[in-house]
């Protein structure tokens, strides 16, 4: 694959023969430090690798420097705002936000007409299962489907995640952005199932394993004794903002009660976050469970940040348990045939542990049982050696299957000829 620096499309020689190299955008919260949306991008550029290597891409995208950094290719601000933020005080910055609003709809529409293909991998982008204004990312998905059907320019939503949305204003920006996409597939059915309760047809698209699954990876047993637990900064959904606060010290108390007594039962605990929004809660739970760390020799609870999907598979490789409210975190888990617990916040999680045969190892990050969960993690502990050999063969059953969706969705994207 090549850099792009082209402003218009790449096209062939008259008369020569030779189809044009296909000019790719990649569009949508990538290179942000959300691990997951950054993993789901990884294995669609895995596919663009092994189908179009000569393919120009470029990127719009939350952290263009990120991305140019890490993958060498040509990547512009999602937002026209974002340049001001940090350099303007609060009343300006709030006035930029709005023009900015004004202005990238235009902004859109230029990078837009200039591939043939756009695409969103992956990611919850037709989801409100956590906080979401109406005018931030459902607005610019809309201005990206919008964008495309102006210019003929193929939107393509890969394996993304949706929920049912309460919110009117919202829901009629999701439902409109998914309506003028050129193609659509979902990481799950709970996912195309909610968009056809909003009024979008979707008898037409194909639900496949999550793209994540696609990355190359291998088990990792693990030590028995260690337990990785993945932290989040969890304050309720869309729904929930009255009771944010709230439903934050809740989660945290009731993480912090199982961690309590992972220790005194002499296990080491090691937490993982990659996520920058989550950091303050695991400053939280290390500073309230200090008793439990030691100036001399391995702590028995430690935290390690992580920058990447592959660093978070590195860290999670030395641990025999996982226990996680993040989506990706489980997956990740889960892909190492990690014995994982999942504390969701929505039901993709649910739906994510069922597939993987582990229905009743979860709980919901908003309504923790404590003495429930020790029972669980204790049963799925002392089934370890079964779990860990139905999670692989699941990994590879989910593998060949987007394998397979690959080769179908390219025959739609980028007909031969």
């Amino acid at each position: 694959m090549t850099v792009s620096s082209s402003p218009g499309r790449r096209r062939g020689r008259p008369g020569s023969g030779a189809a044009p190299a296909p000019r790719v955008g990649l569009f949508g919260l990538l290179g942000s430090g959300n691990l997951g949306n950054d993993a789901s991008l990884d294995a669609v550029l895995g596919y663009l690798r092994a189908y179009h290597p000569d393919a120009v891409l470029d990127f719009m995208c939350m952290g263009p420097g990120e991305v140019r950094a890490r993958y060498g290719c040509d990547a512009i601000p999602l937002l026209w705002c974002r340049r001001y933020e940090e350099r303007v005080p609060g009343p300006l910055a709030a006035g930029l936000k709005i023009l900015g609003k004004l202005i990238d709809p235009f902004r859109t529409a230029a990078w837009v007409r200039r591939h043939d293909v756009v695409i969103v991998p992956g990611m919850g982008v037709l989801e409100a299962s956590l906080p979401l204004n109406p005018w931030g990312w459902p607005y610019t998905m809309t201005q990206l489907g919008v964008s495309g059907r102006l210019f003929g320019t193929k939107v393509a939503m890969i394996g993304v995640g949706a929920t049912f949305v309460k919110r009117p204003a919202t829901r009629w920006l999701i439902v409109r952005a998914a309506r003028l996409a050129f193609y659509r597939s979902y990481r799950d059915a709970q996912s195309r199932d909610a968009l056809g309760q909003q009024g979008l047809d979707t008898s037409a698209d194909p639900v496949h394993p999550d793209l994540v699954f696609s990355l190359p990876t291998s088990p990792a047993a693990g030590n028995p004794e260690t337990v990785g637990v993945g932290l989040m900064a969890y304050y309720g959904s869309d729904d929930d903002r009255k009771r944010a606060d709230e439903i934050y010290a809740d989660y945290l108390g009731n993480v912090e009660s199982f961690i309590r007594w992972l220790l005194e039962a002499g296990r080491r605990v090691l937490l993982f976050y990659g996520d920058a929004v989550d950091e303050p809660a695991v400053e939280q739970v290390l500073s309230d469970l200090r008793e439990y760390t030691s100036e001399s020799g391995p702590a028995r609870l430690a935290a390690e940040h992580v920058t990447s999907y592959a660093e978070l598979r590195q860290a999670m490789a030395p641990v025999g348990t996982v226990v996680a409210t993040r989506y990706h975190n489980v997956i990740c888990a889960l892909q190492l045939s990690k014995p994982t617990m999942s504390i969701g916040y929505g039901k993709k999680n649910v739906v994510l542990m069922e597939e993987m045969g582990l229905p009743e190892f979860c709980q919901h990050a908003q309504s923790i049982d404590v003495p429930k969960l020790i029972e669980q993690f204790t049963k799925l502990e002392s089934n370890a050696d079964q779990v860990r050999t139905m999670l692989a063969e699941r990994n590879a059953d989910k593998a060949s299957l987007l394998a397979g969706q690959f080769a179908t969705m390219d025959a739609l994207l980028f007909p031969a000829g």
